[in-house]
């Protein structure tokens, strides 16, 4: 053990003085694995990413959220005109799903609350003016239900969400552009030749899966939002909060009362859709496994083009050294002491490029991540850990063979070789 150990040390000390002495002929040798190391590091970073921004965005809206709808969240492209013809939902039934609520306390519903949206709103406030605004209309329990942190001010009331009052919540982006001195708090705004009030500032909550900004949107009572939009236009839903620990009960449940609201008989298919978090994951599966095929497609050409330069430059250090082999073979040297000296060879050299490659990756997800902050990319220990094990391997795979014939080599003609 002792003289493994040994023989480990020195076939060490010897890798690197001969990269030190051949750095140009090392640098360029370990670039197919630079390059292959990046690539593999980007893709899980992307995909990490793509992880961790889904979550940050869906965090608001909480796992234990349904949303009943007209249409599905996956693609209705096959079913478009069905799903077209489909009555939208009415706020109303927020009342009737909290009704039945009431009265089954030990049931998997909590809480139902009524939505919409319109996405092209104006709102004016003297010389400023911000357009293409997305708003929502809440019934007063939405906080209790979704994550509703207030920069400022306070969310409507139950008063206010039923007398339709003209009251305002403005995403922190809005209310910077319209007040960009002084707080909106109590400030009046014109929205549709109308007043409102600006009663609270939503905290800040970045974009949607970088789609859209969370902070580019108002809220008011779904009430006065029925008085100033279609509001069958607006793509109204109701979002139920249910127990997590019962989600499949939940949608059951919540899809059996939906029908008996519609009343809609035992033959009739469904005309609404029960929607959760968990579609949205489901849709992104196949662009993660696309980045994914993309990247081992990519990491394995440039792996392959850097153990074939490492498989050659091992094979050129054995002829260089032939006569080196054959002194030490001639005096003891074993053929396990040839053979680790020339693979410890080539696995240094892969890891210097499997470190550079990682130091490159790192540098340029963060200067990514700088650019395009909606977009996260995570640069996990794991990735560093594949990375040196995808190094090692590639330089173990590609300098075996080599330092296998240079085990092999025959004393006496080793010191014959000119």
């Amino acid at each position: 053990m002792r003289r493994l150990l040994y023989e480990l040390s020195e076939s060490f000390r010897i890798a690197w003085t001969q990269i030190r002495a051949n750095k140009m002929r090392s640098s360029l040798t370990a670039l197919g694995v630079i390059i292959g190391i990046i690539a593999v590091t980007l893709m899980g970073t992307a995909i990490l990413g793509i992880d961790a921004g889904v979550e940050k965005s869906l965090a608001g809206f909480g796992d234990d959220v349904l949303y009943v709808t007209k249409w599905p969240w996956r693609d209705a492209s096959n079913d478009w005109w069905n799903y077209r013809n489909r009555p939208p939902i009415k706020p109303a039934h927020a009342d009737r799903i909290n009704e039945w609520i009431e009265s089954h306390p030990g049931g998997p519903l909590k809480l139902a609350v009524p939505a919409a949206d319109w996405n092209s709103a104006t709102i004016v406030r003297g010389e400023y003016r911000v357009t293409n605004i997305h708003i929502n209309g809440y019934g007063a329990a939405f906080p209790r239900i979704m994550r509703a942190d207030m920069k400022e001010g306070r969310f409507f009331t139950e008063i206010e969400a039923n007398n339709a009052r003209n009251v305002l919540i403005l995403g922190v982006d809005i209310a910077n552009a319209l007040f960009p001195n002084e707080s909106p708090e109590g400030k009046t705004v014109q929205m549709r030749s109308q007043q409102f009030t600006v009663i609270g500032v939503a905290a800040r909550q970045g974009s949607f899966l970088g789609l859209f900004s969370l902070d580019s949107m108002a809220i008011m009572p779904i009430n006065t939002f029925r008085r100033y939009f279609p509001i069958n236009s607006a793509d109204p839903s109701i979002r139920v909060q249910v127990d997590v620990t019962r989600l499949e009960e939940s949608k059951e449940e919540l899809r059996g009362l939906m029908r008996r609201i519609r009343q809609l008989g035992p033959e009739k298919k469904d005309d609404f859709e029960i929607n959760s978090q968990q579609v949205v994951r489901e849709q992104l599966e196949p662009i993660k496994k696309g980045i994914a095929i993309a990247g081992l497609f990519i990491t394995s050409l440039a792996l392959f083009v850097g153990a074939i330069g490492i498989m050659n430059i091992t094979y050129v250090s054995v002829k260089e050294r032939t006569k080196e082999i054959g002194t030490r073979k001639a005096l003891g040297a074993r053929r396990r002491t040839i053979l680790l000296q020339f693979l410890i060879e080539a696995v240094s050299i892969c890891l210097v490029g499997g470190v550079g490659g990682l130091m490159s990756a790192w540098g340029l997800a963060a200067i990514v991540g700088q650019i395009s902050e909606t977009f996260p990319l995570v640069f996990s220990p794991l990735l560093v850990g594949v990375g040196l094990f995808l190094s090692v391997m590639t330089g173990v795979l590609s300098g075996f063979i080599p330092a296998l014939q240079a085990s092999k080599l025959d004393p006496v003609e080793a010191l014959r070789y000119e």
